[in-house]
């Protein structure tokens, strides 16, 4: 029995993450050091920092990541690609190009007797009012249509500079630590879900850069992974056990 694989909020090709290529290459060497004991990897959002699809046109760069999907996925292991916040706008390309399967939505799914709730986690049980909106605007289809209007030359550099903008914010202020089963926003989401799903075992999320492994009940456990900026953090399921790891150059550990 192989191994499934989780992972999110790599935001890949930022322009305020210090050396992006490094960045990229790591997380290369983690998708090919897995690719013999892989059924599956789920990529729960983020995995760019910006990513917009024209209709003839994709953004530039990605090549070591993107060719390491593809090889995943010719090799027969299922590539699941979430949308986040920050790569909303993945069309048809992914799909078509590398093979992975788009999920635009949160998925339930069942994973060797397991049933499993994922989702990048943005949007579900957020209180900002200011994210919601903006998460309207990013999601409109008439707004969609209007940003594509734009030349890629400054639509994307748009793009770019607003996520850097976004994570120089973030890392100001830094990341807002565990704050507590009654007050973090996906453990609520999750606890007011369950209560109308009570088959699922595994809530996995992304999103709130944080690691968290919490058992909610005897069946319900939510894991929030991490990231792959500092952390380099996701979980394995061998089809009886969850892990939440670390990934260390040349190993794995728990």
């Amino acid at each position: 029995m192989k191994n499934i694989y989780f992972l999110s909020d790599a935001h890949l090709g930022s322009w305020a993450i210090p050396h992006p290529r490094q960045q990229e290459r790591r997380l290369v060497r983690f998708l090919d050091s897995i690719k013999e004991k892989a059924a599956a990897v789920y990529l729960l959002g983020d995995t760019f920092d910006f990513w917009y699809e024209y209709k003839y046109v994709v953004p530039r760069g990605y090549t070591r990541i993107l060719g390491k999907i593809s090889e995943l996925t010719d090799a027969g292991v299922e590539v699941h690609f979430f949308i986040g916040n920050h790569d909303i706008w993945a069309f048809d390309y992914l799909e078509r190009e590398c093979g992975v399967v788009l999920h635009k939505q949160p998925l339930t799914t069942e994973l060797y007797g397991k049933v499993f709730f994922m989702a990048h986690g943005d949007g579900l049980g957020d209180p900002d009012k200011k994210f919601k909106l903006l998460r309207w605007v990013f999601h409109n289809r008439v707004c969609q249509k209007a940003f594509s209007a734009i030349h890629p030359r400054w639509s994307i550099w748009l793009g770019q500079t607003w996520a850097k903008h976004s994570y120089l914010k973030h890392k100001e202020t830094g990341v807002e630590p565990y704050m507590g089963e009654n007050k973090e926003f996906l453990v609520r989401f999750t606890r007011q879900y369950m209560q109308h799903h009570p088959n699922i075992d595994f809530y996995i999320y992304g999103h709130r850069h944080i690691e968290l492994d919490l058992q909610l009940t005897k069946k319900a456990r939510v894991m929030i992974l991490g990231d792959w900026i500092s952390q380099f953090t996701y979980a394995v399921f061998d089809g009886e056990h969850m892990f939440l790891e670390e990934y260390v150059e040349g190993e794995s550990r728990p």
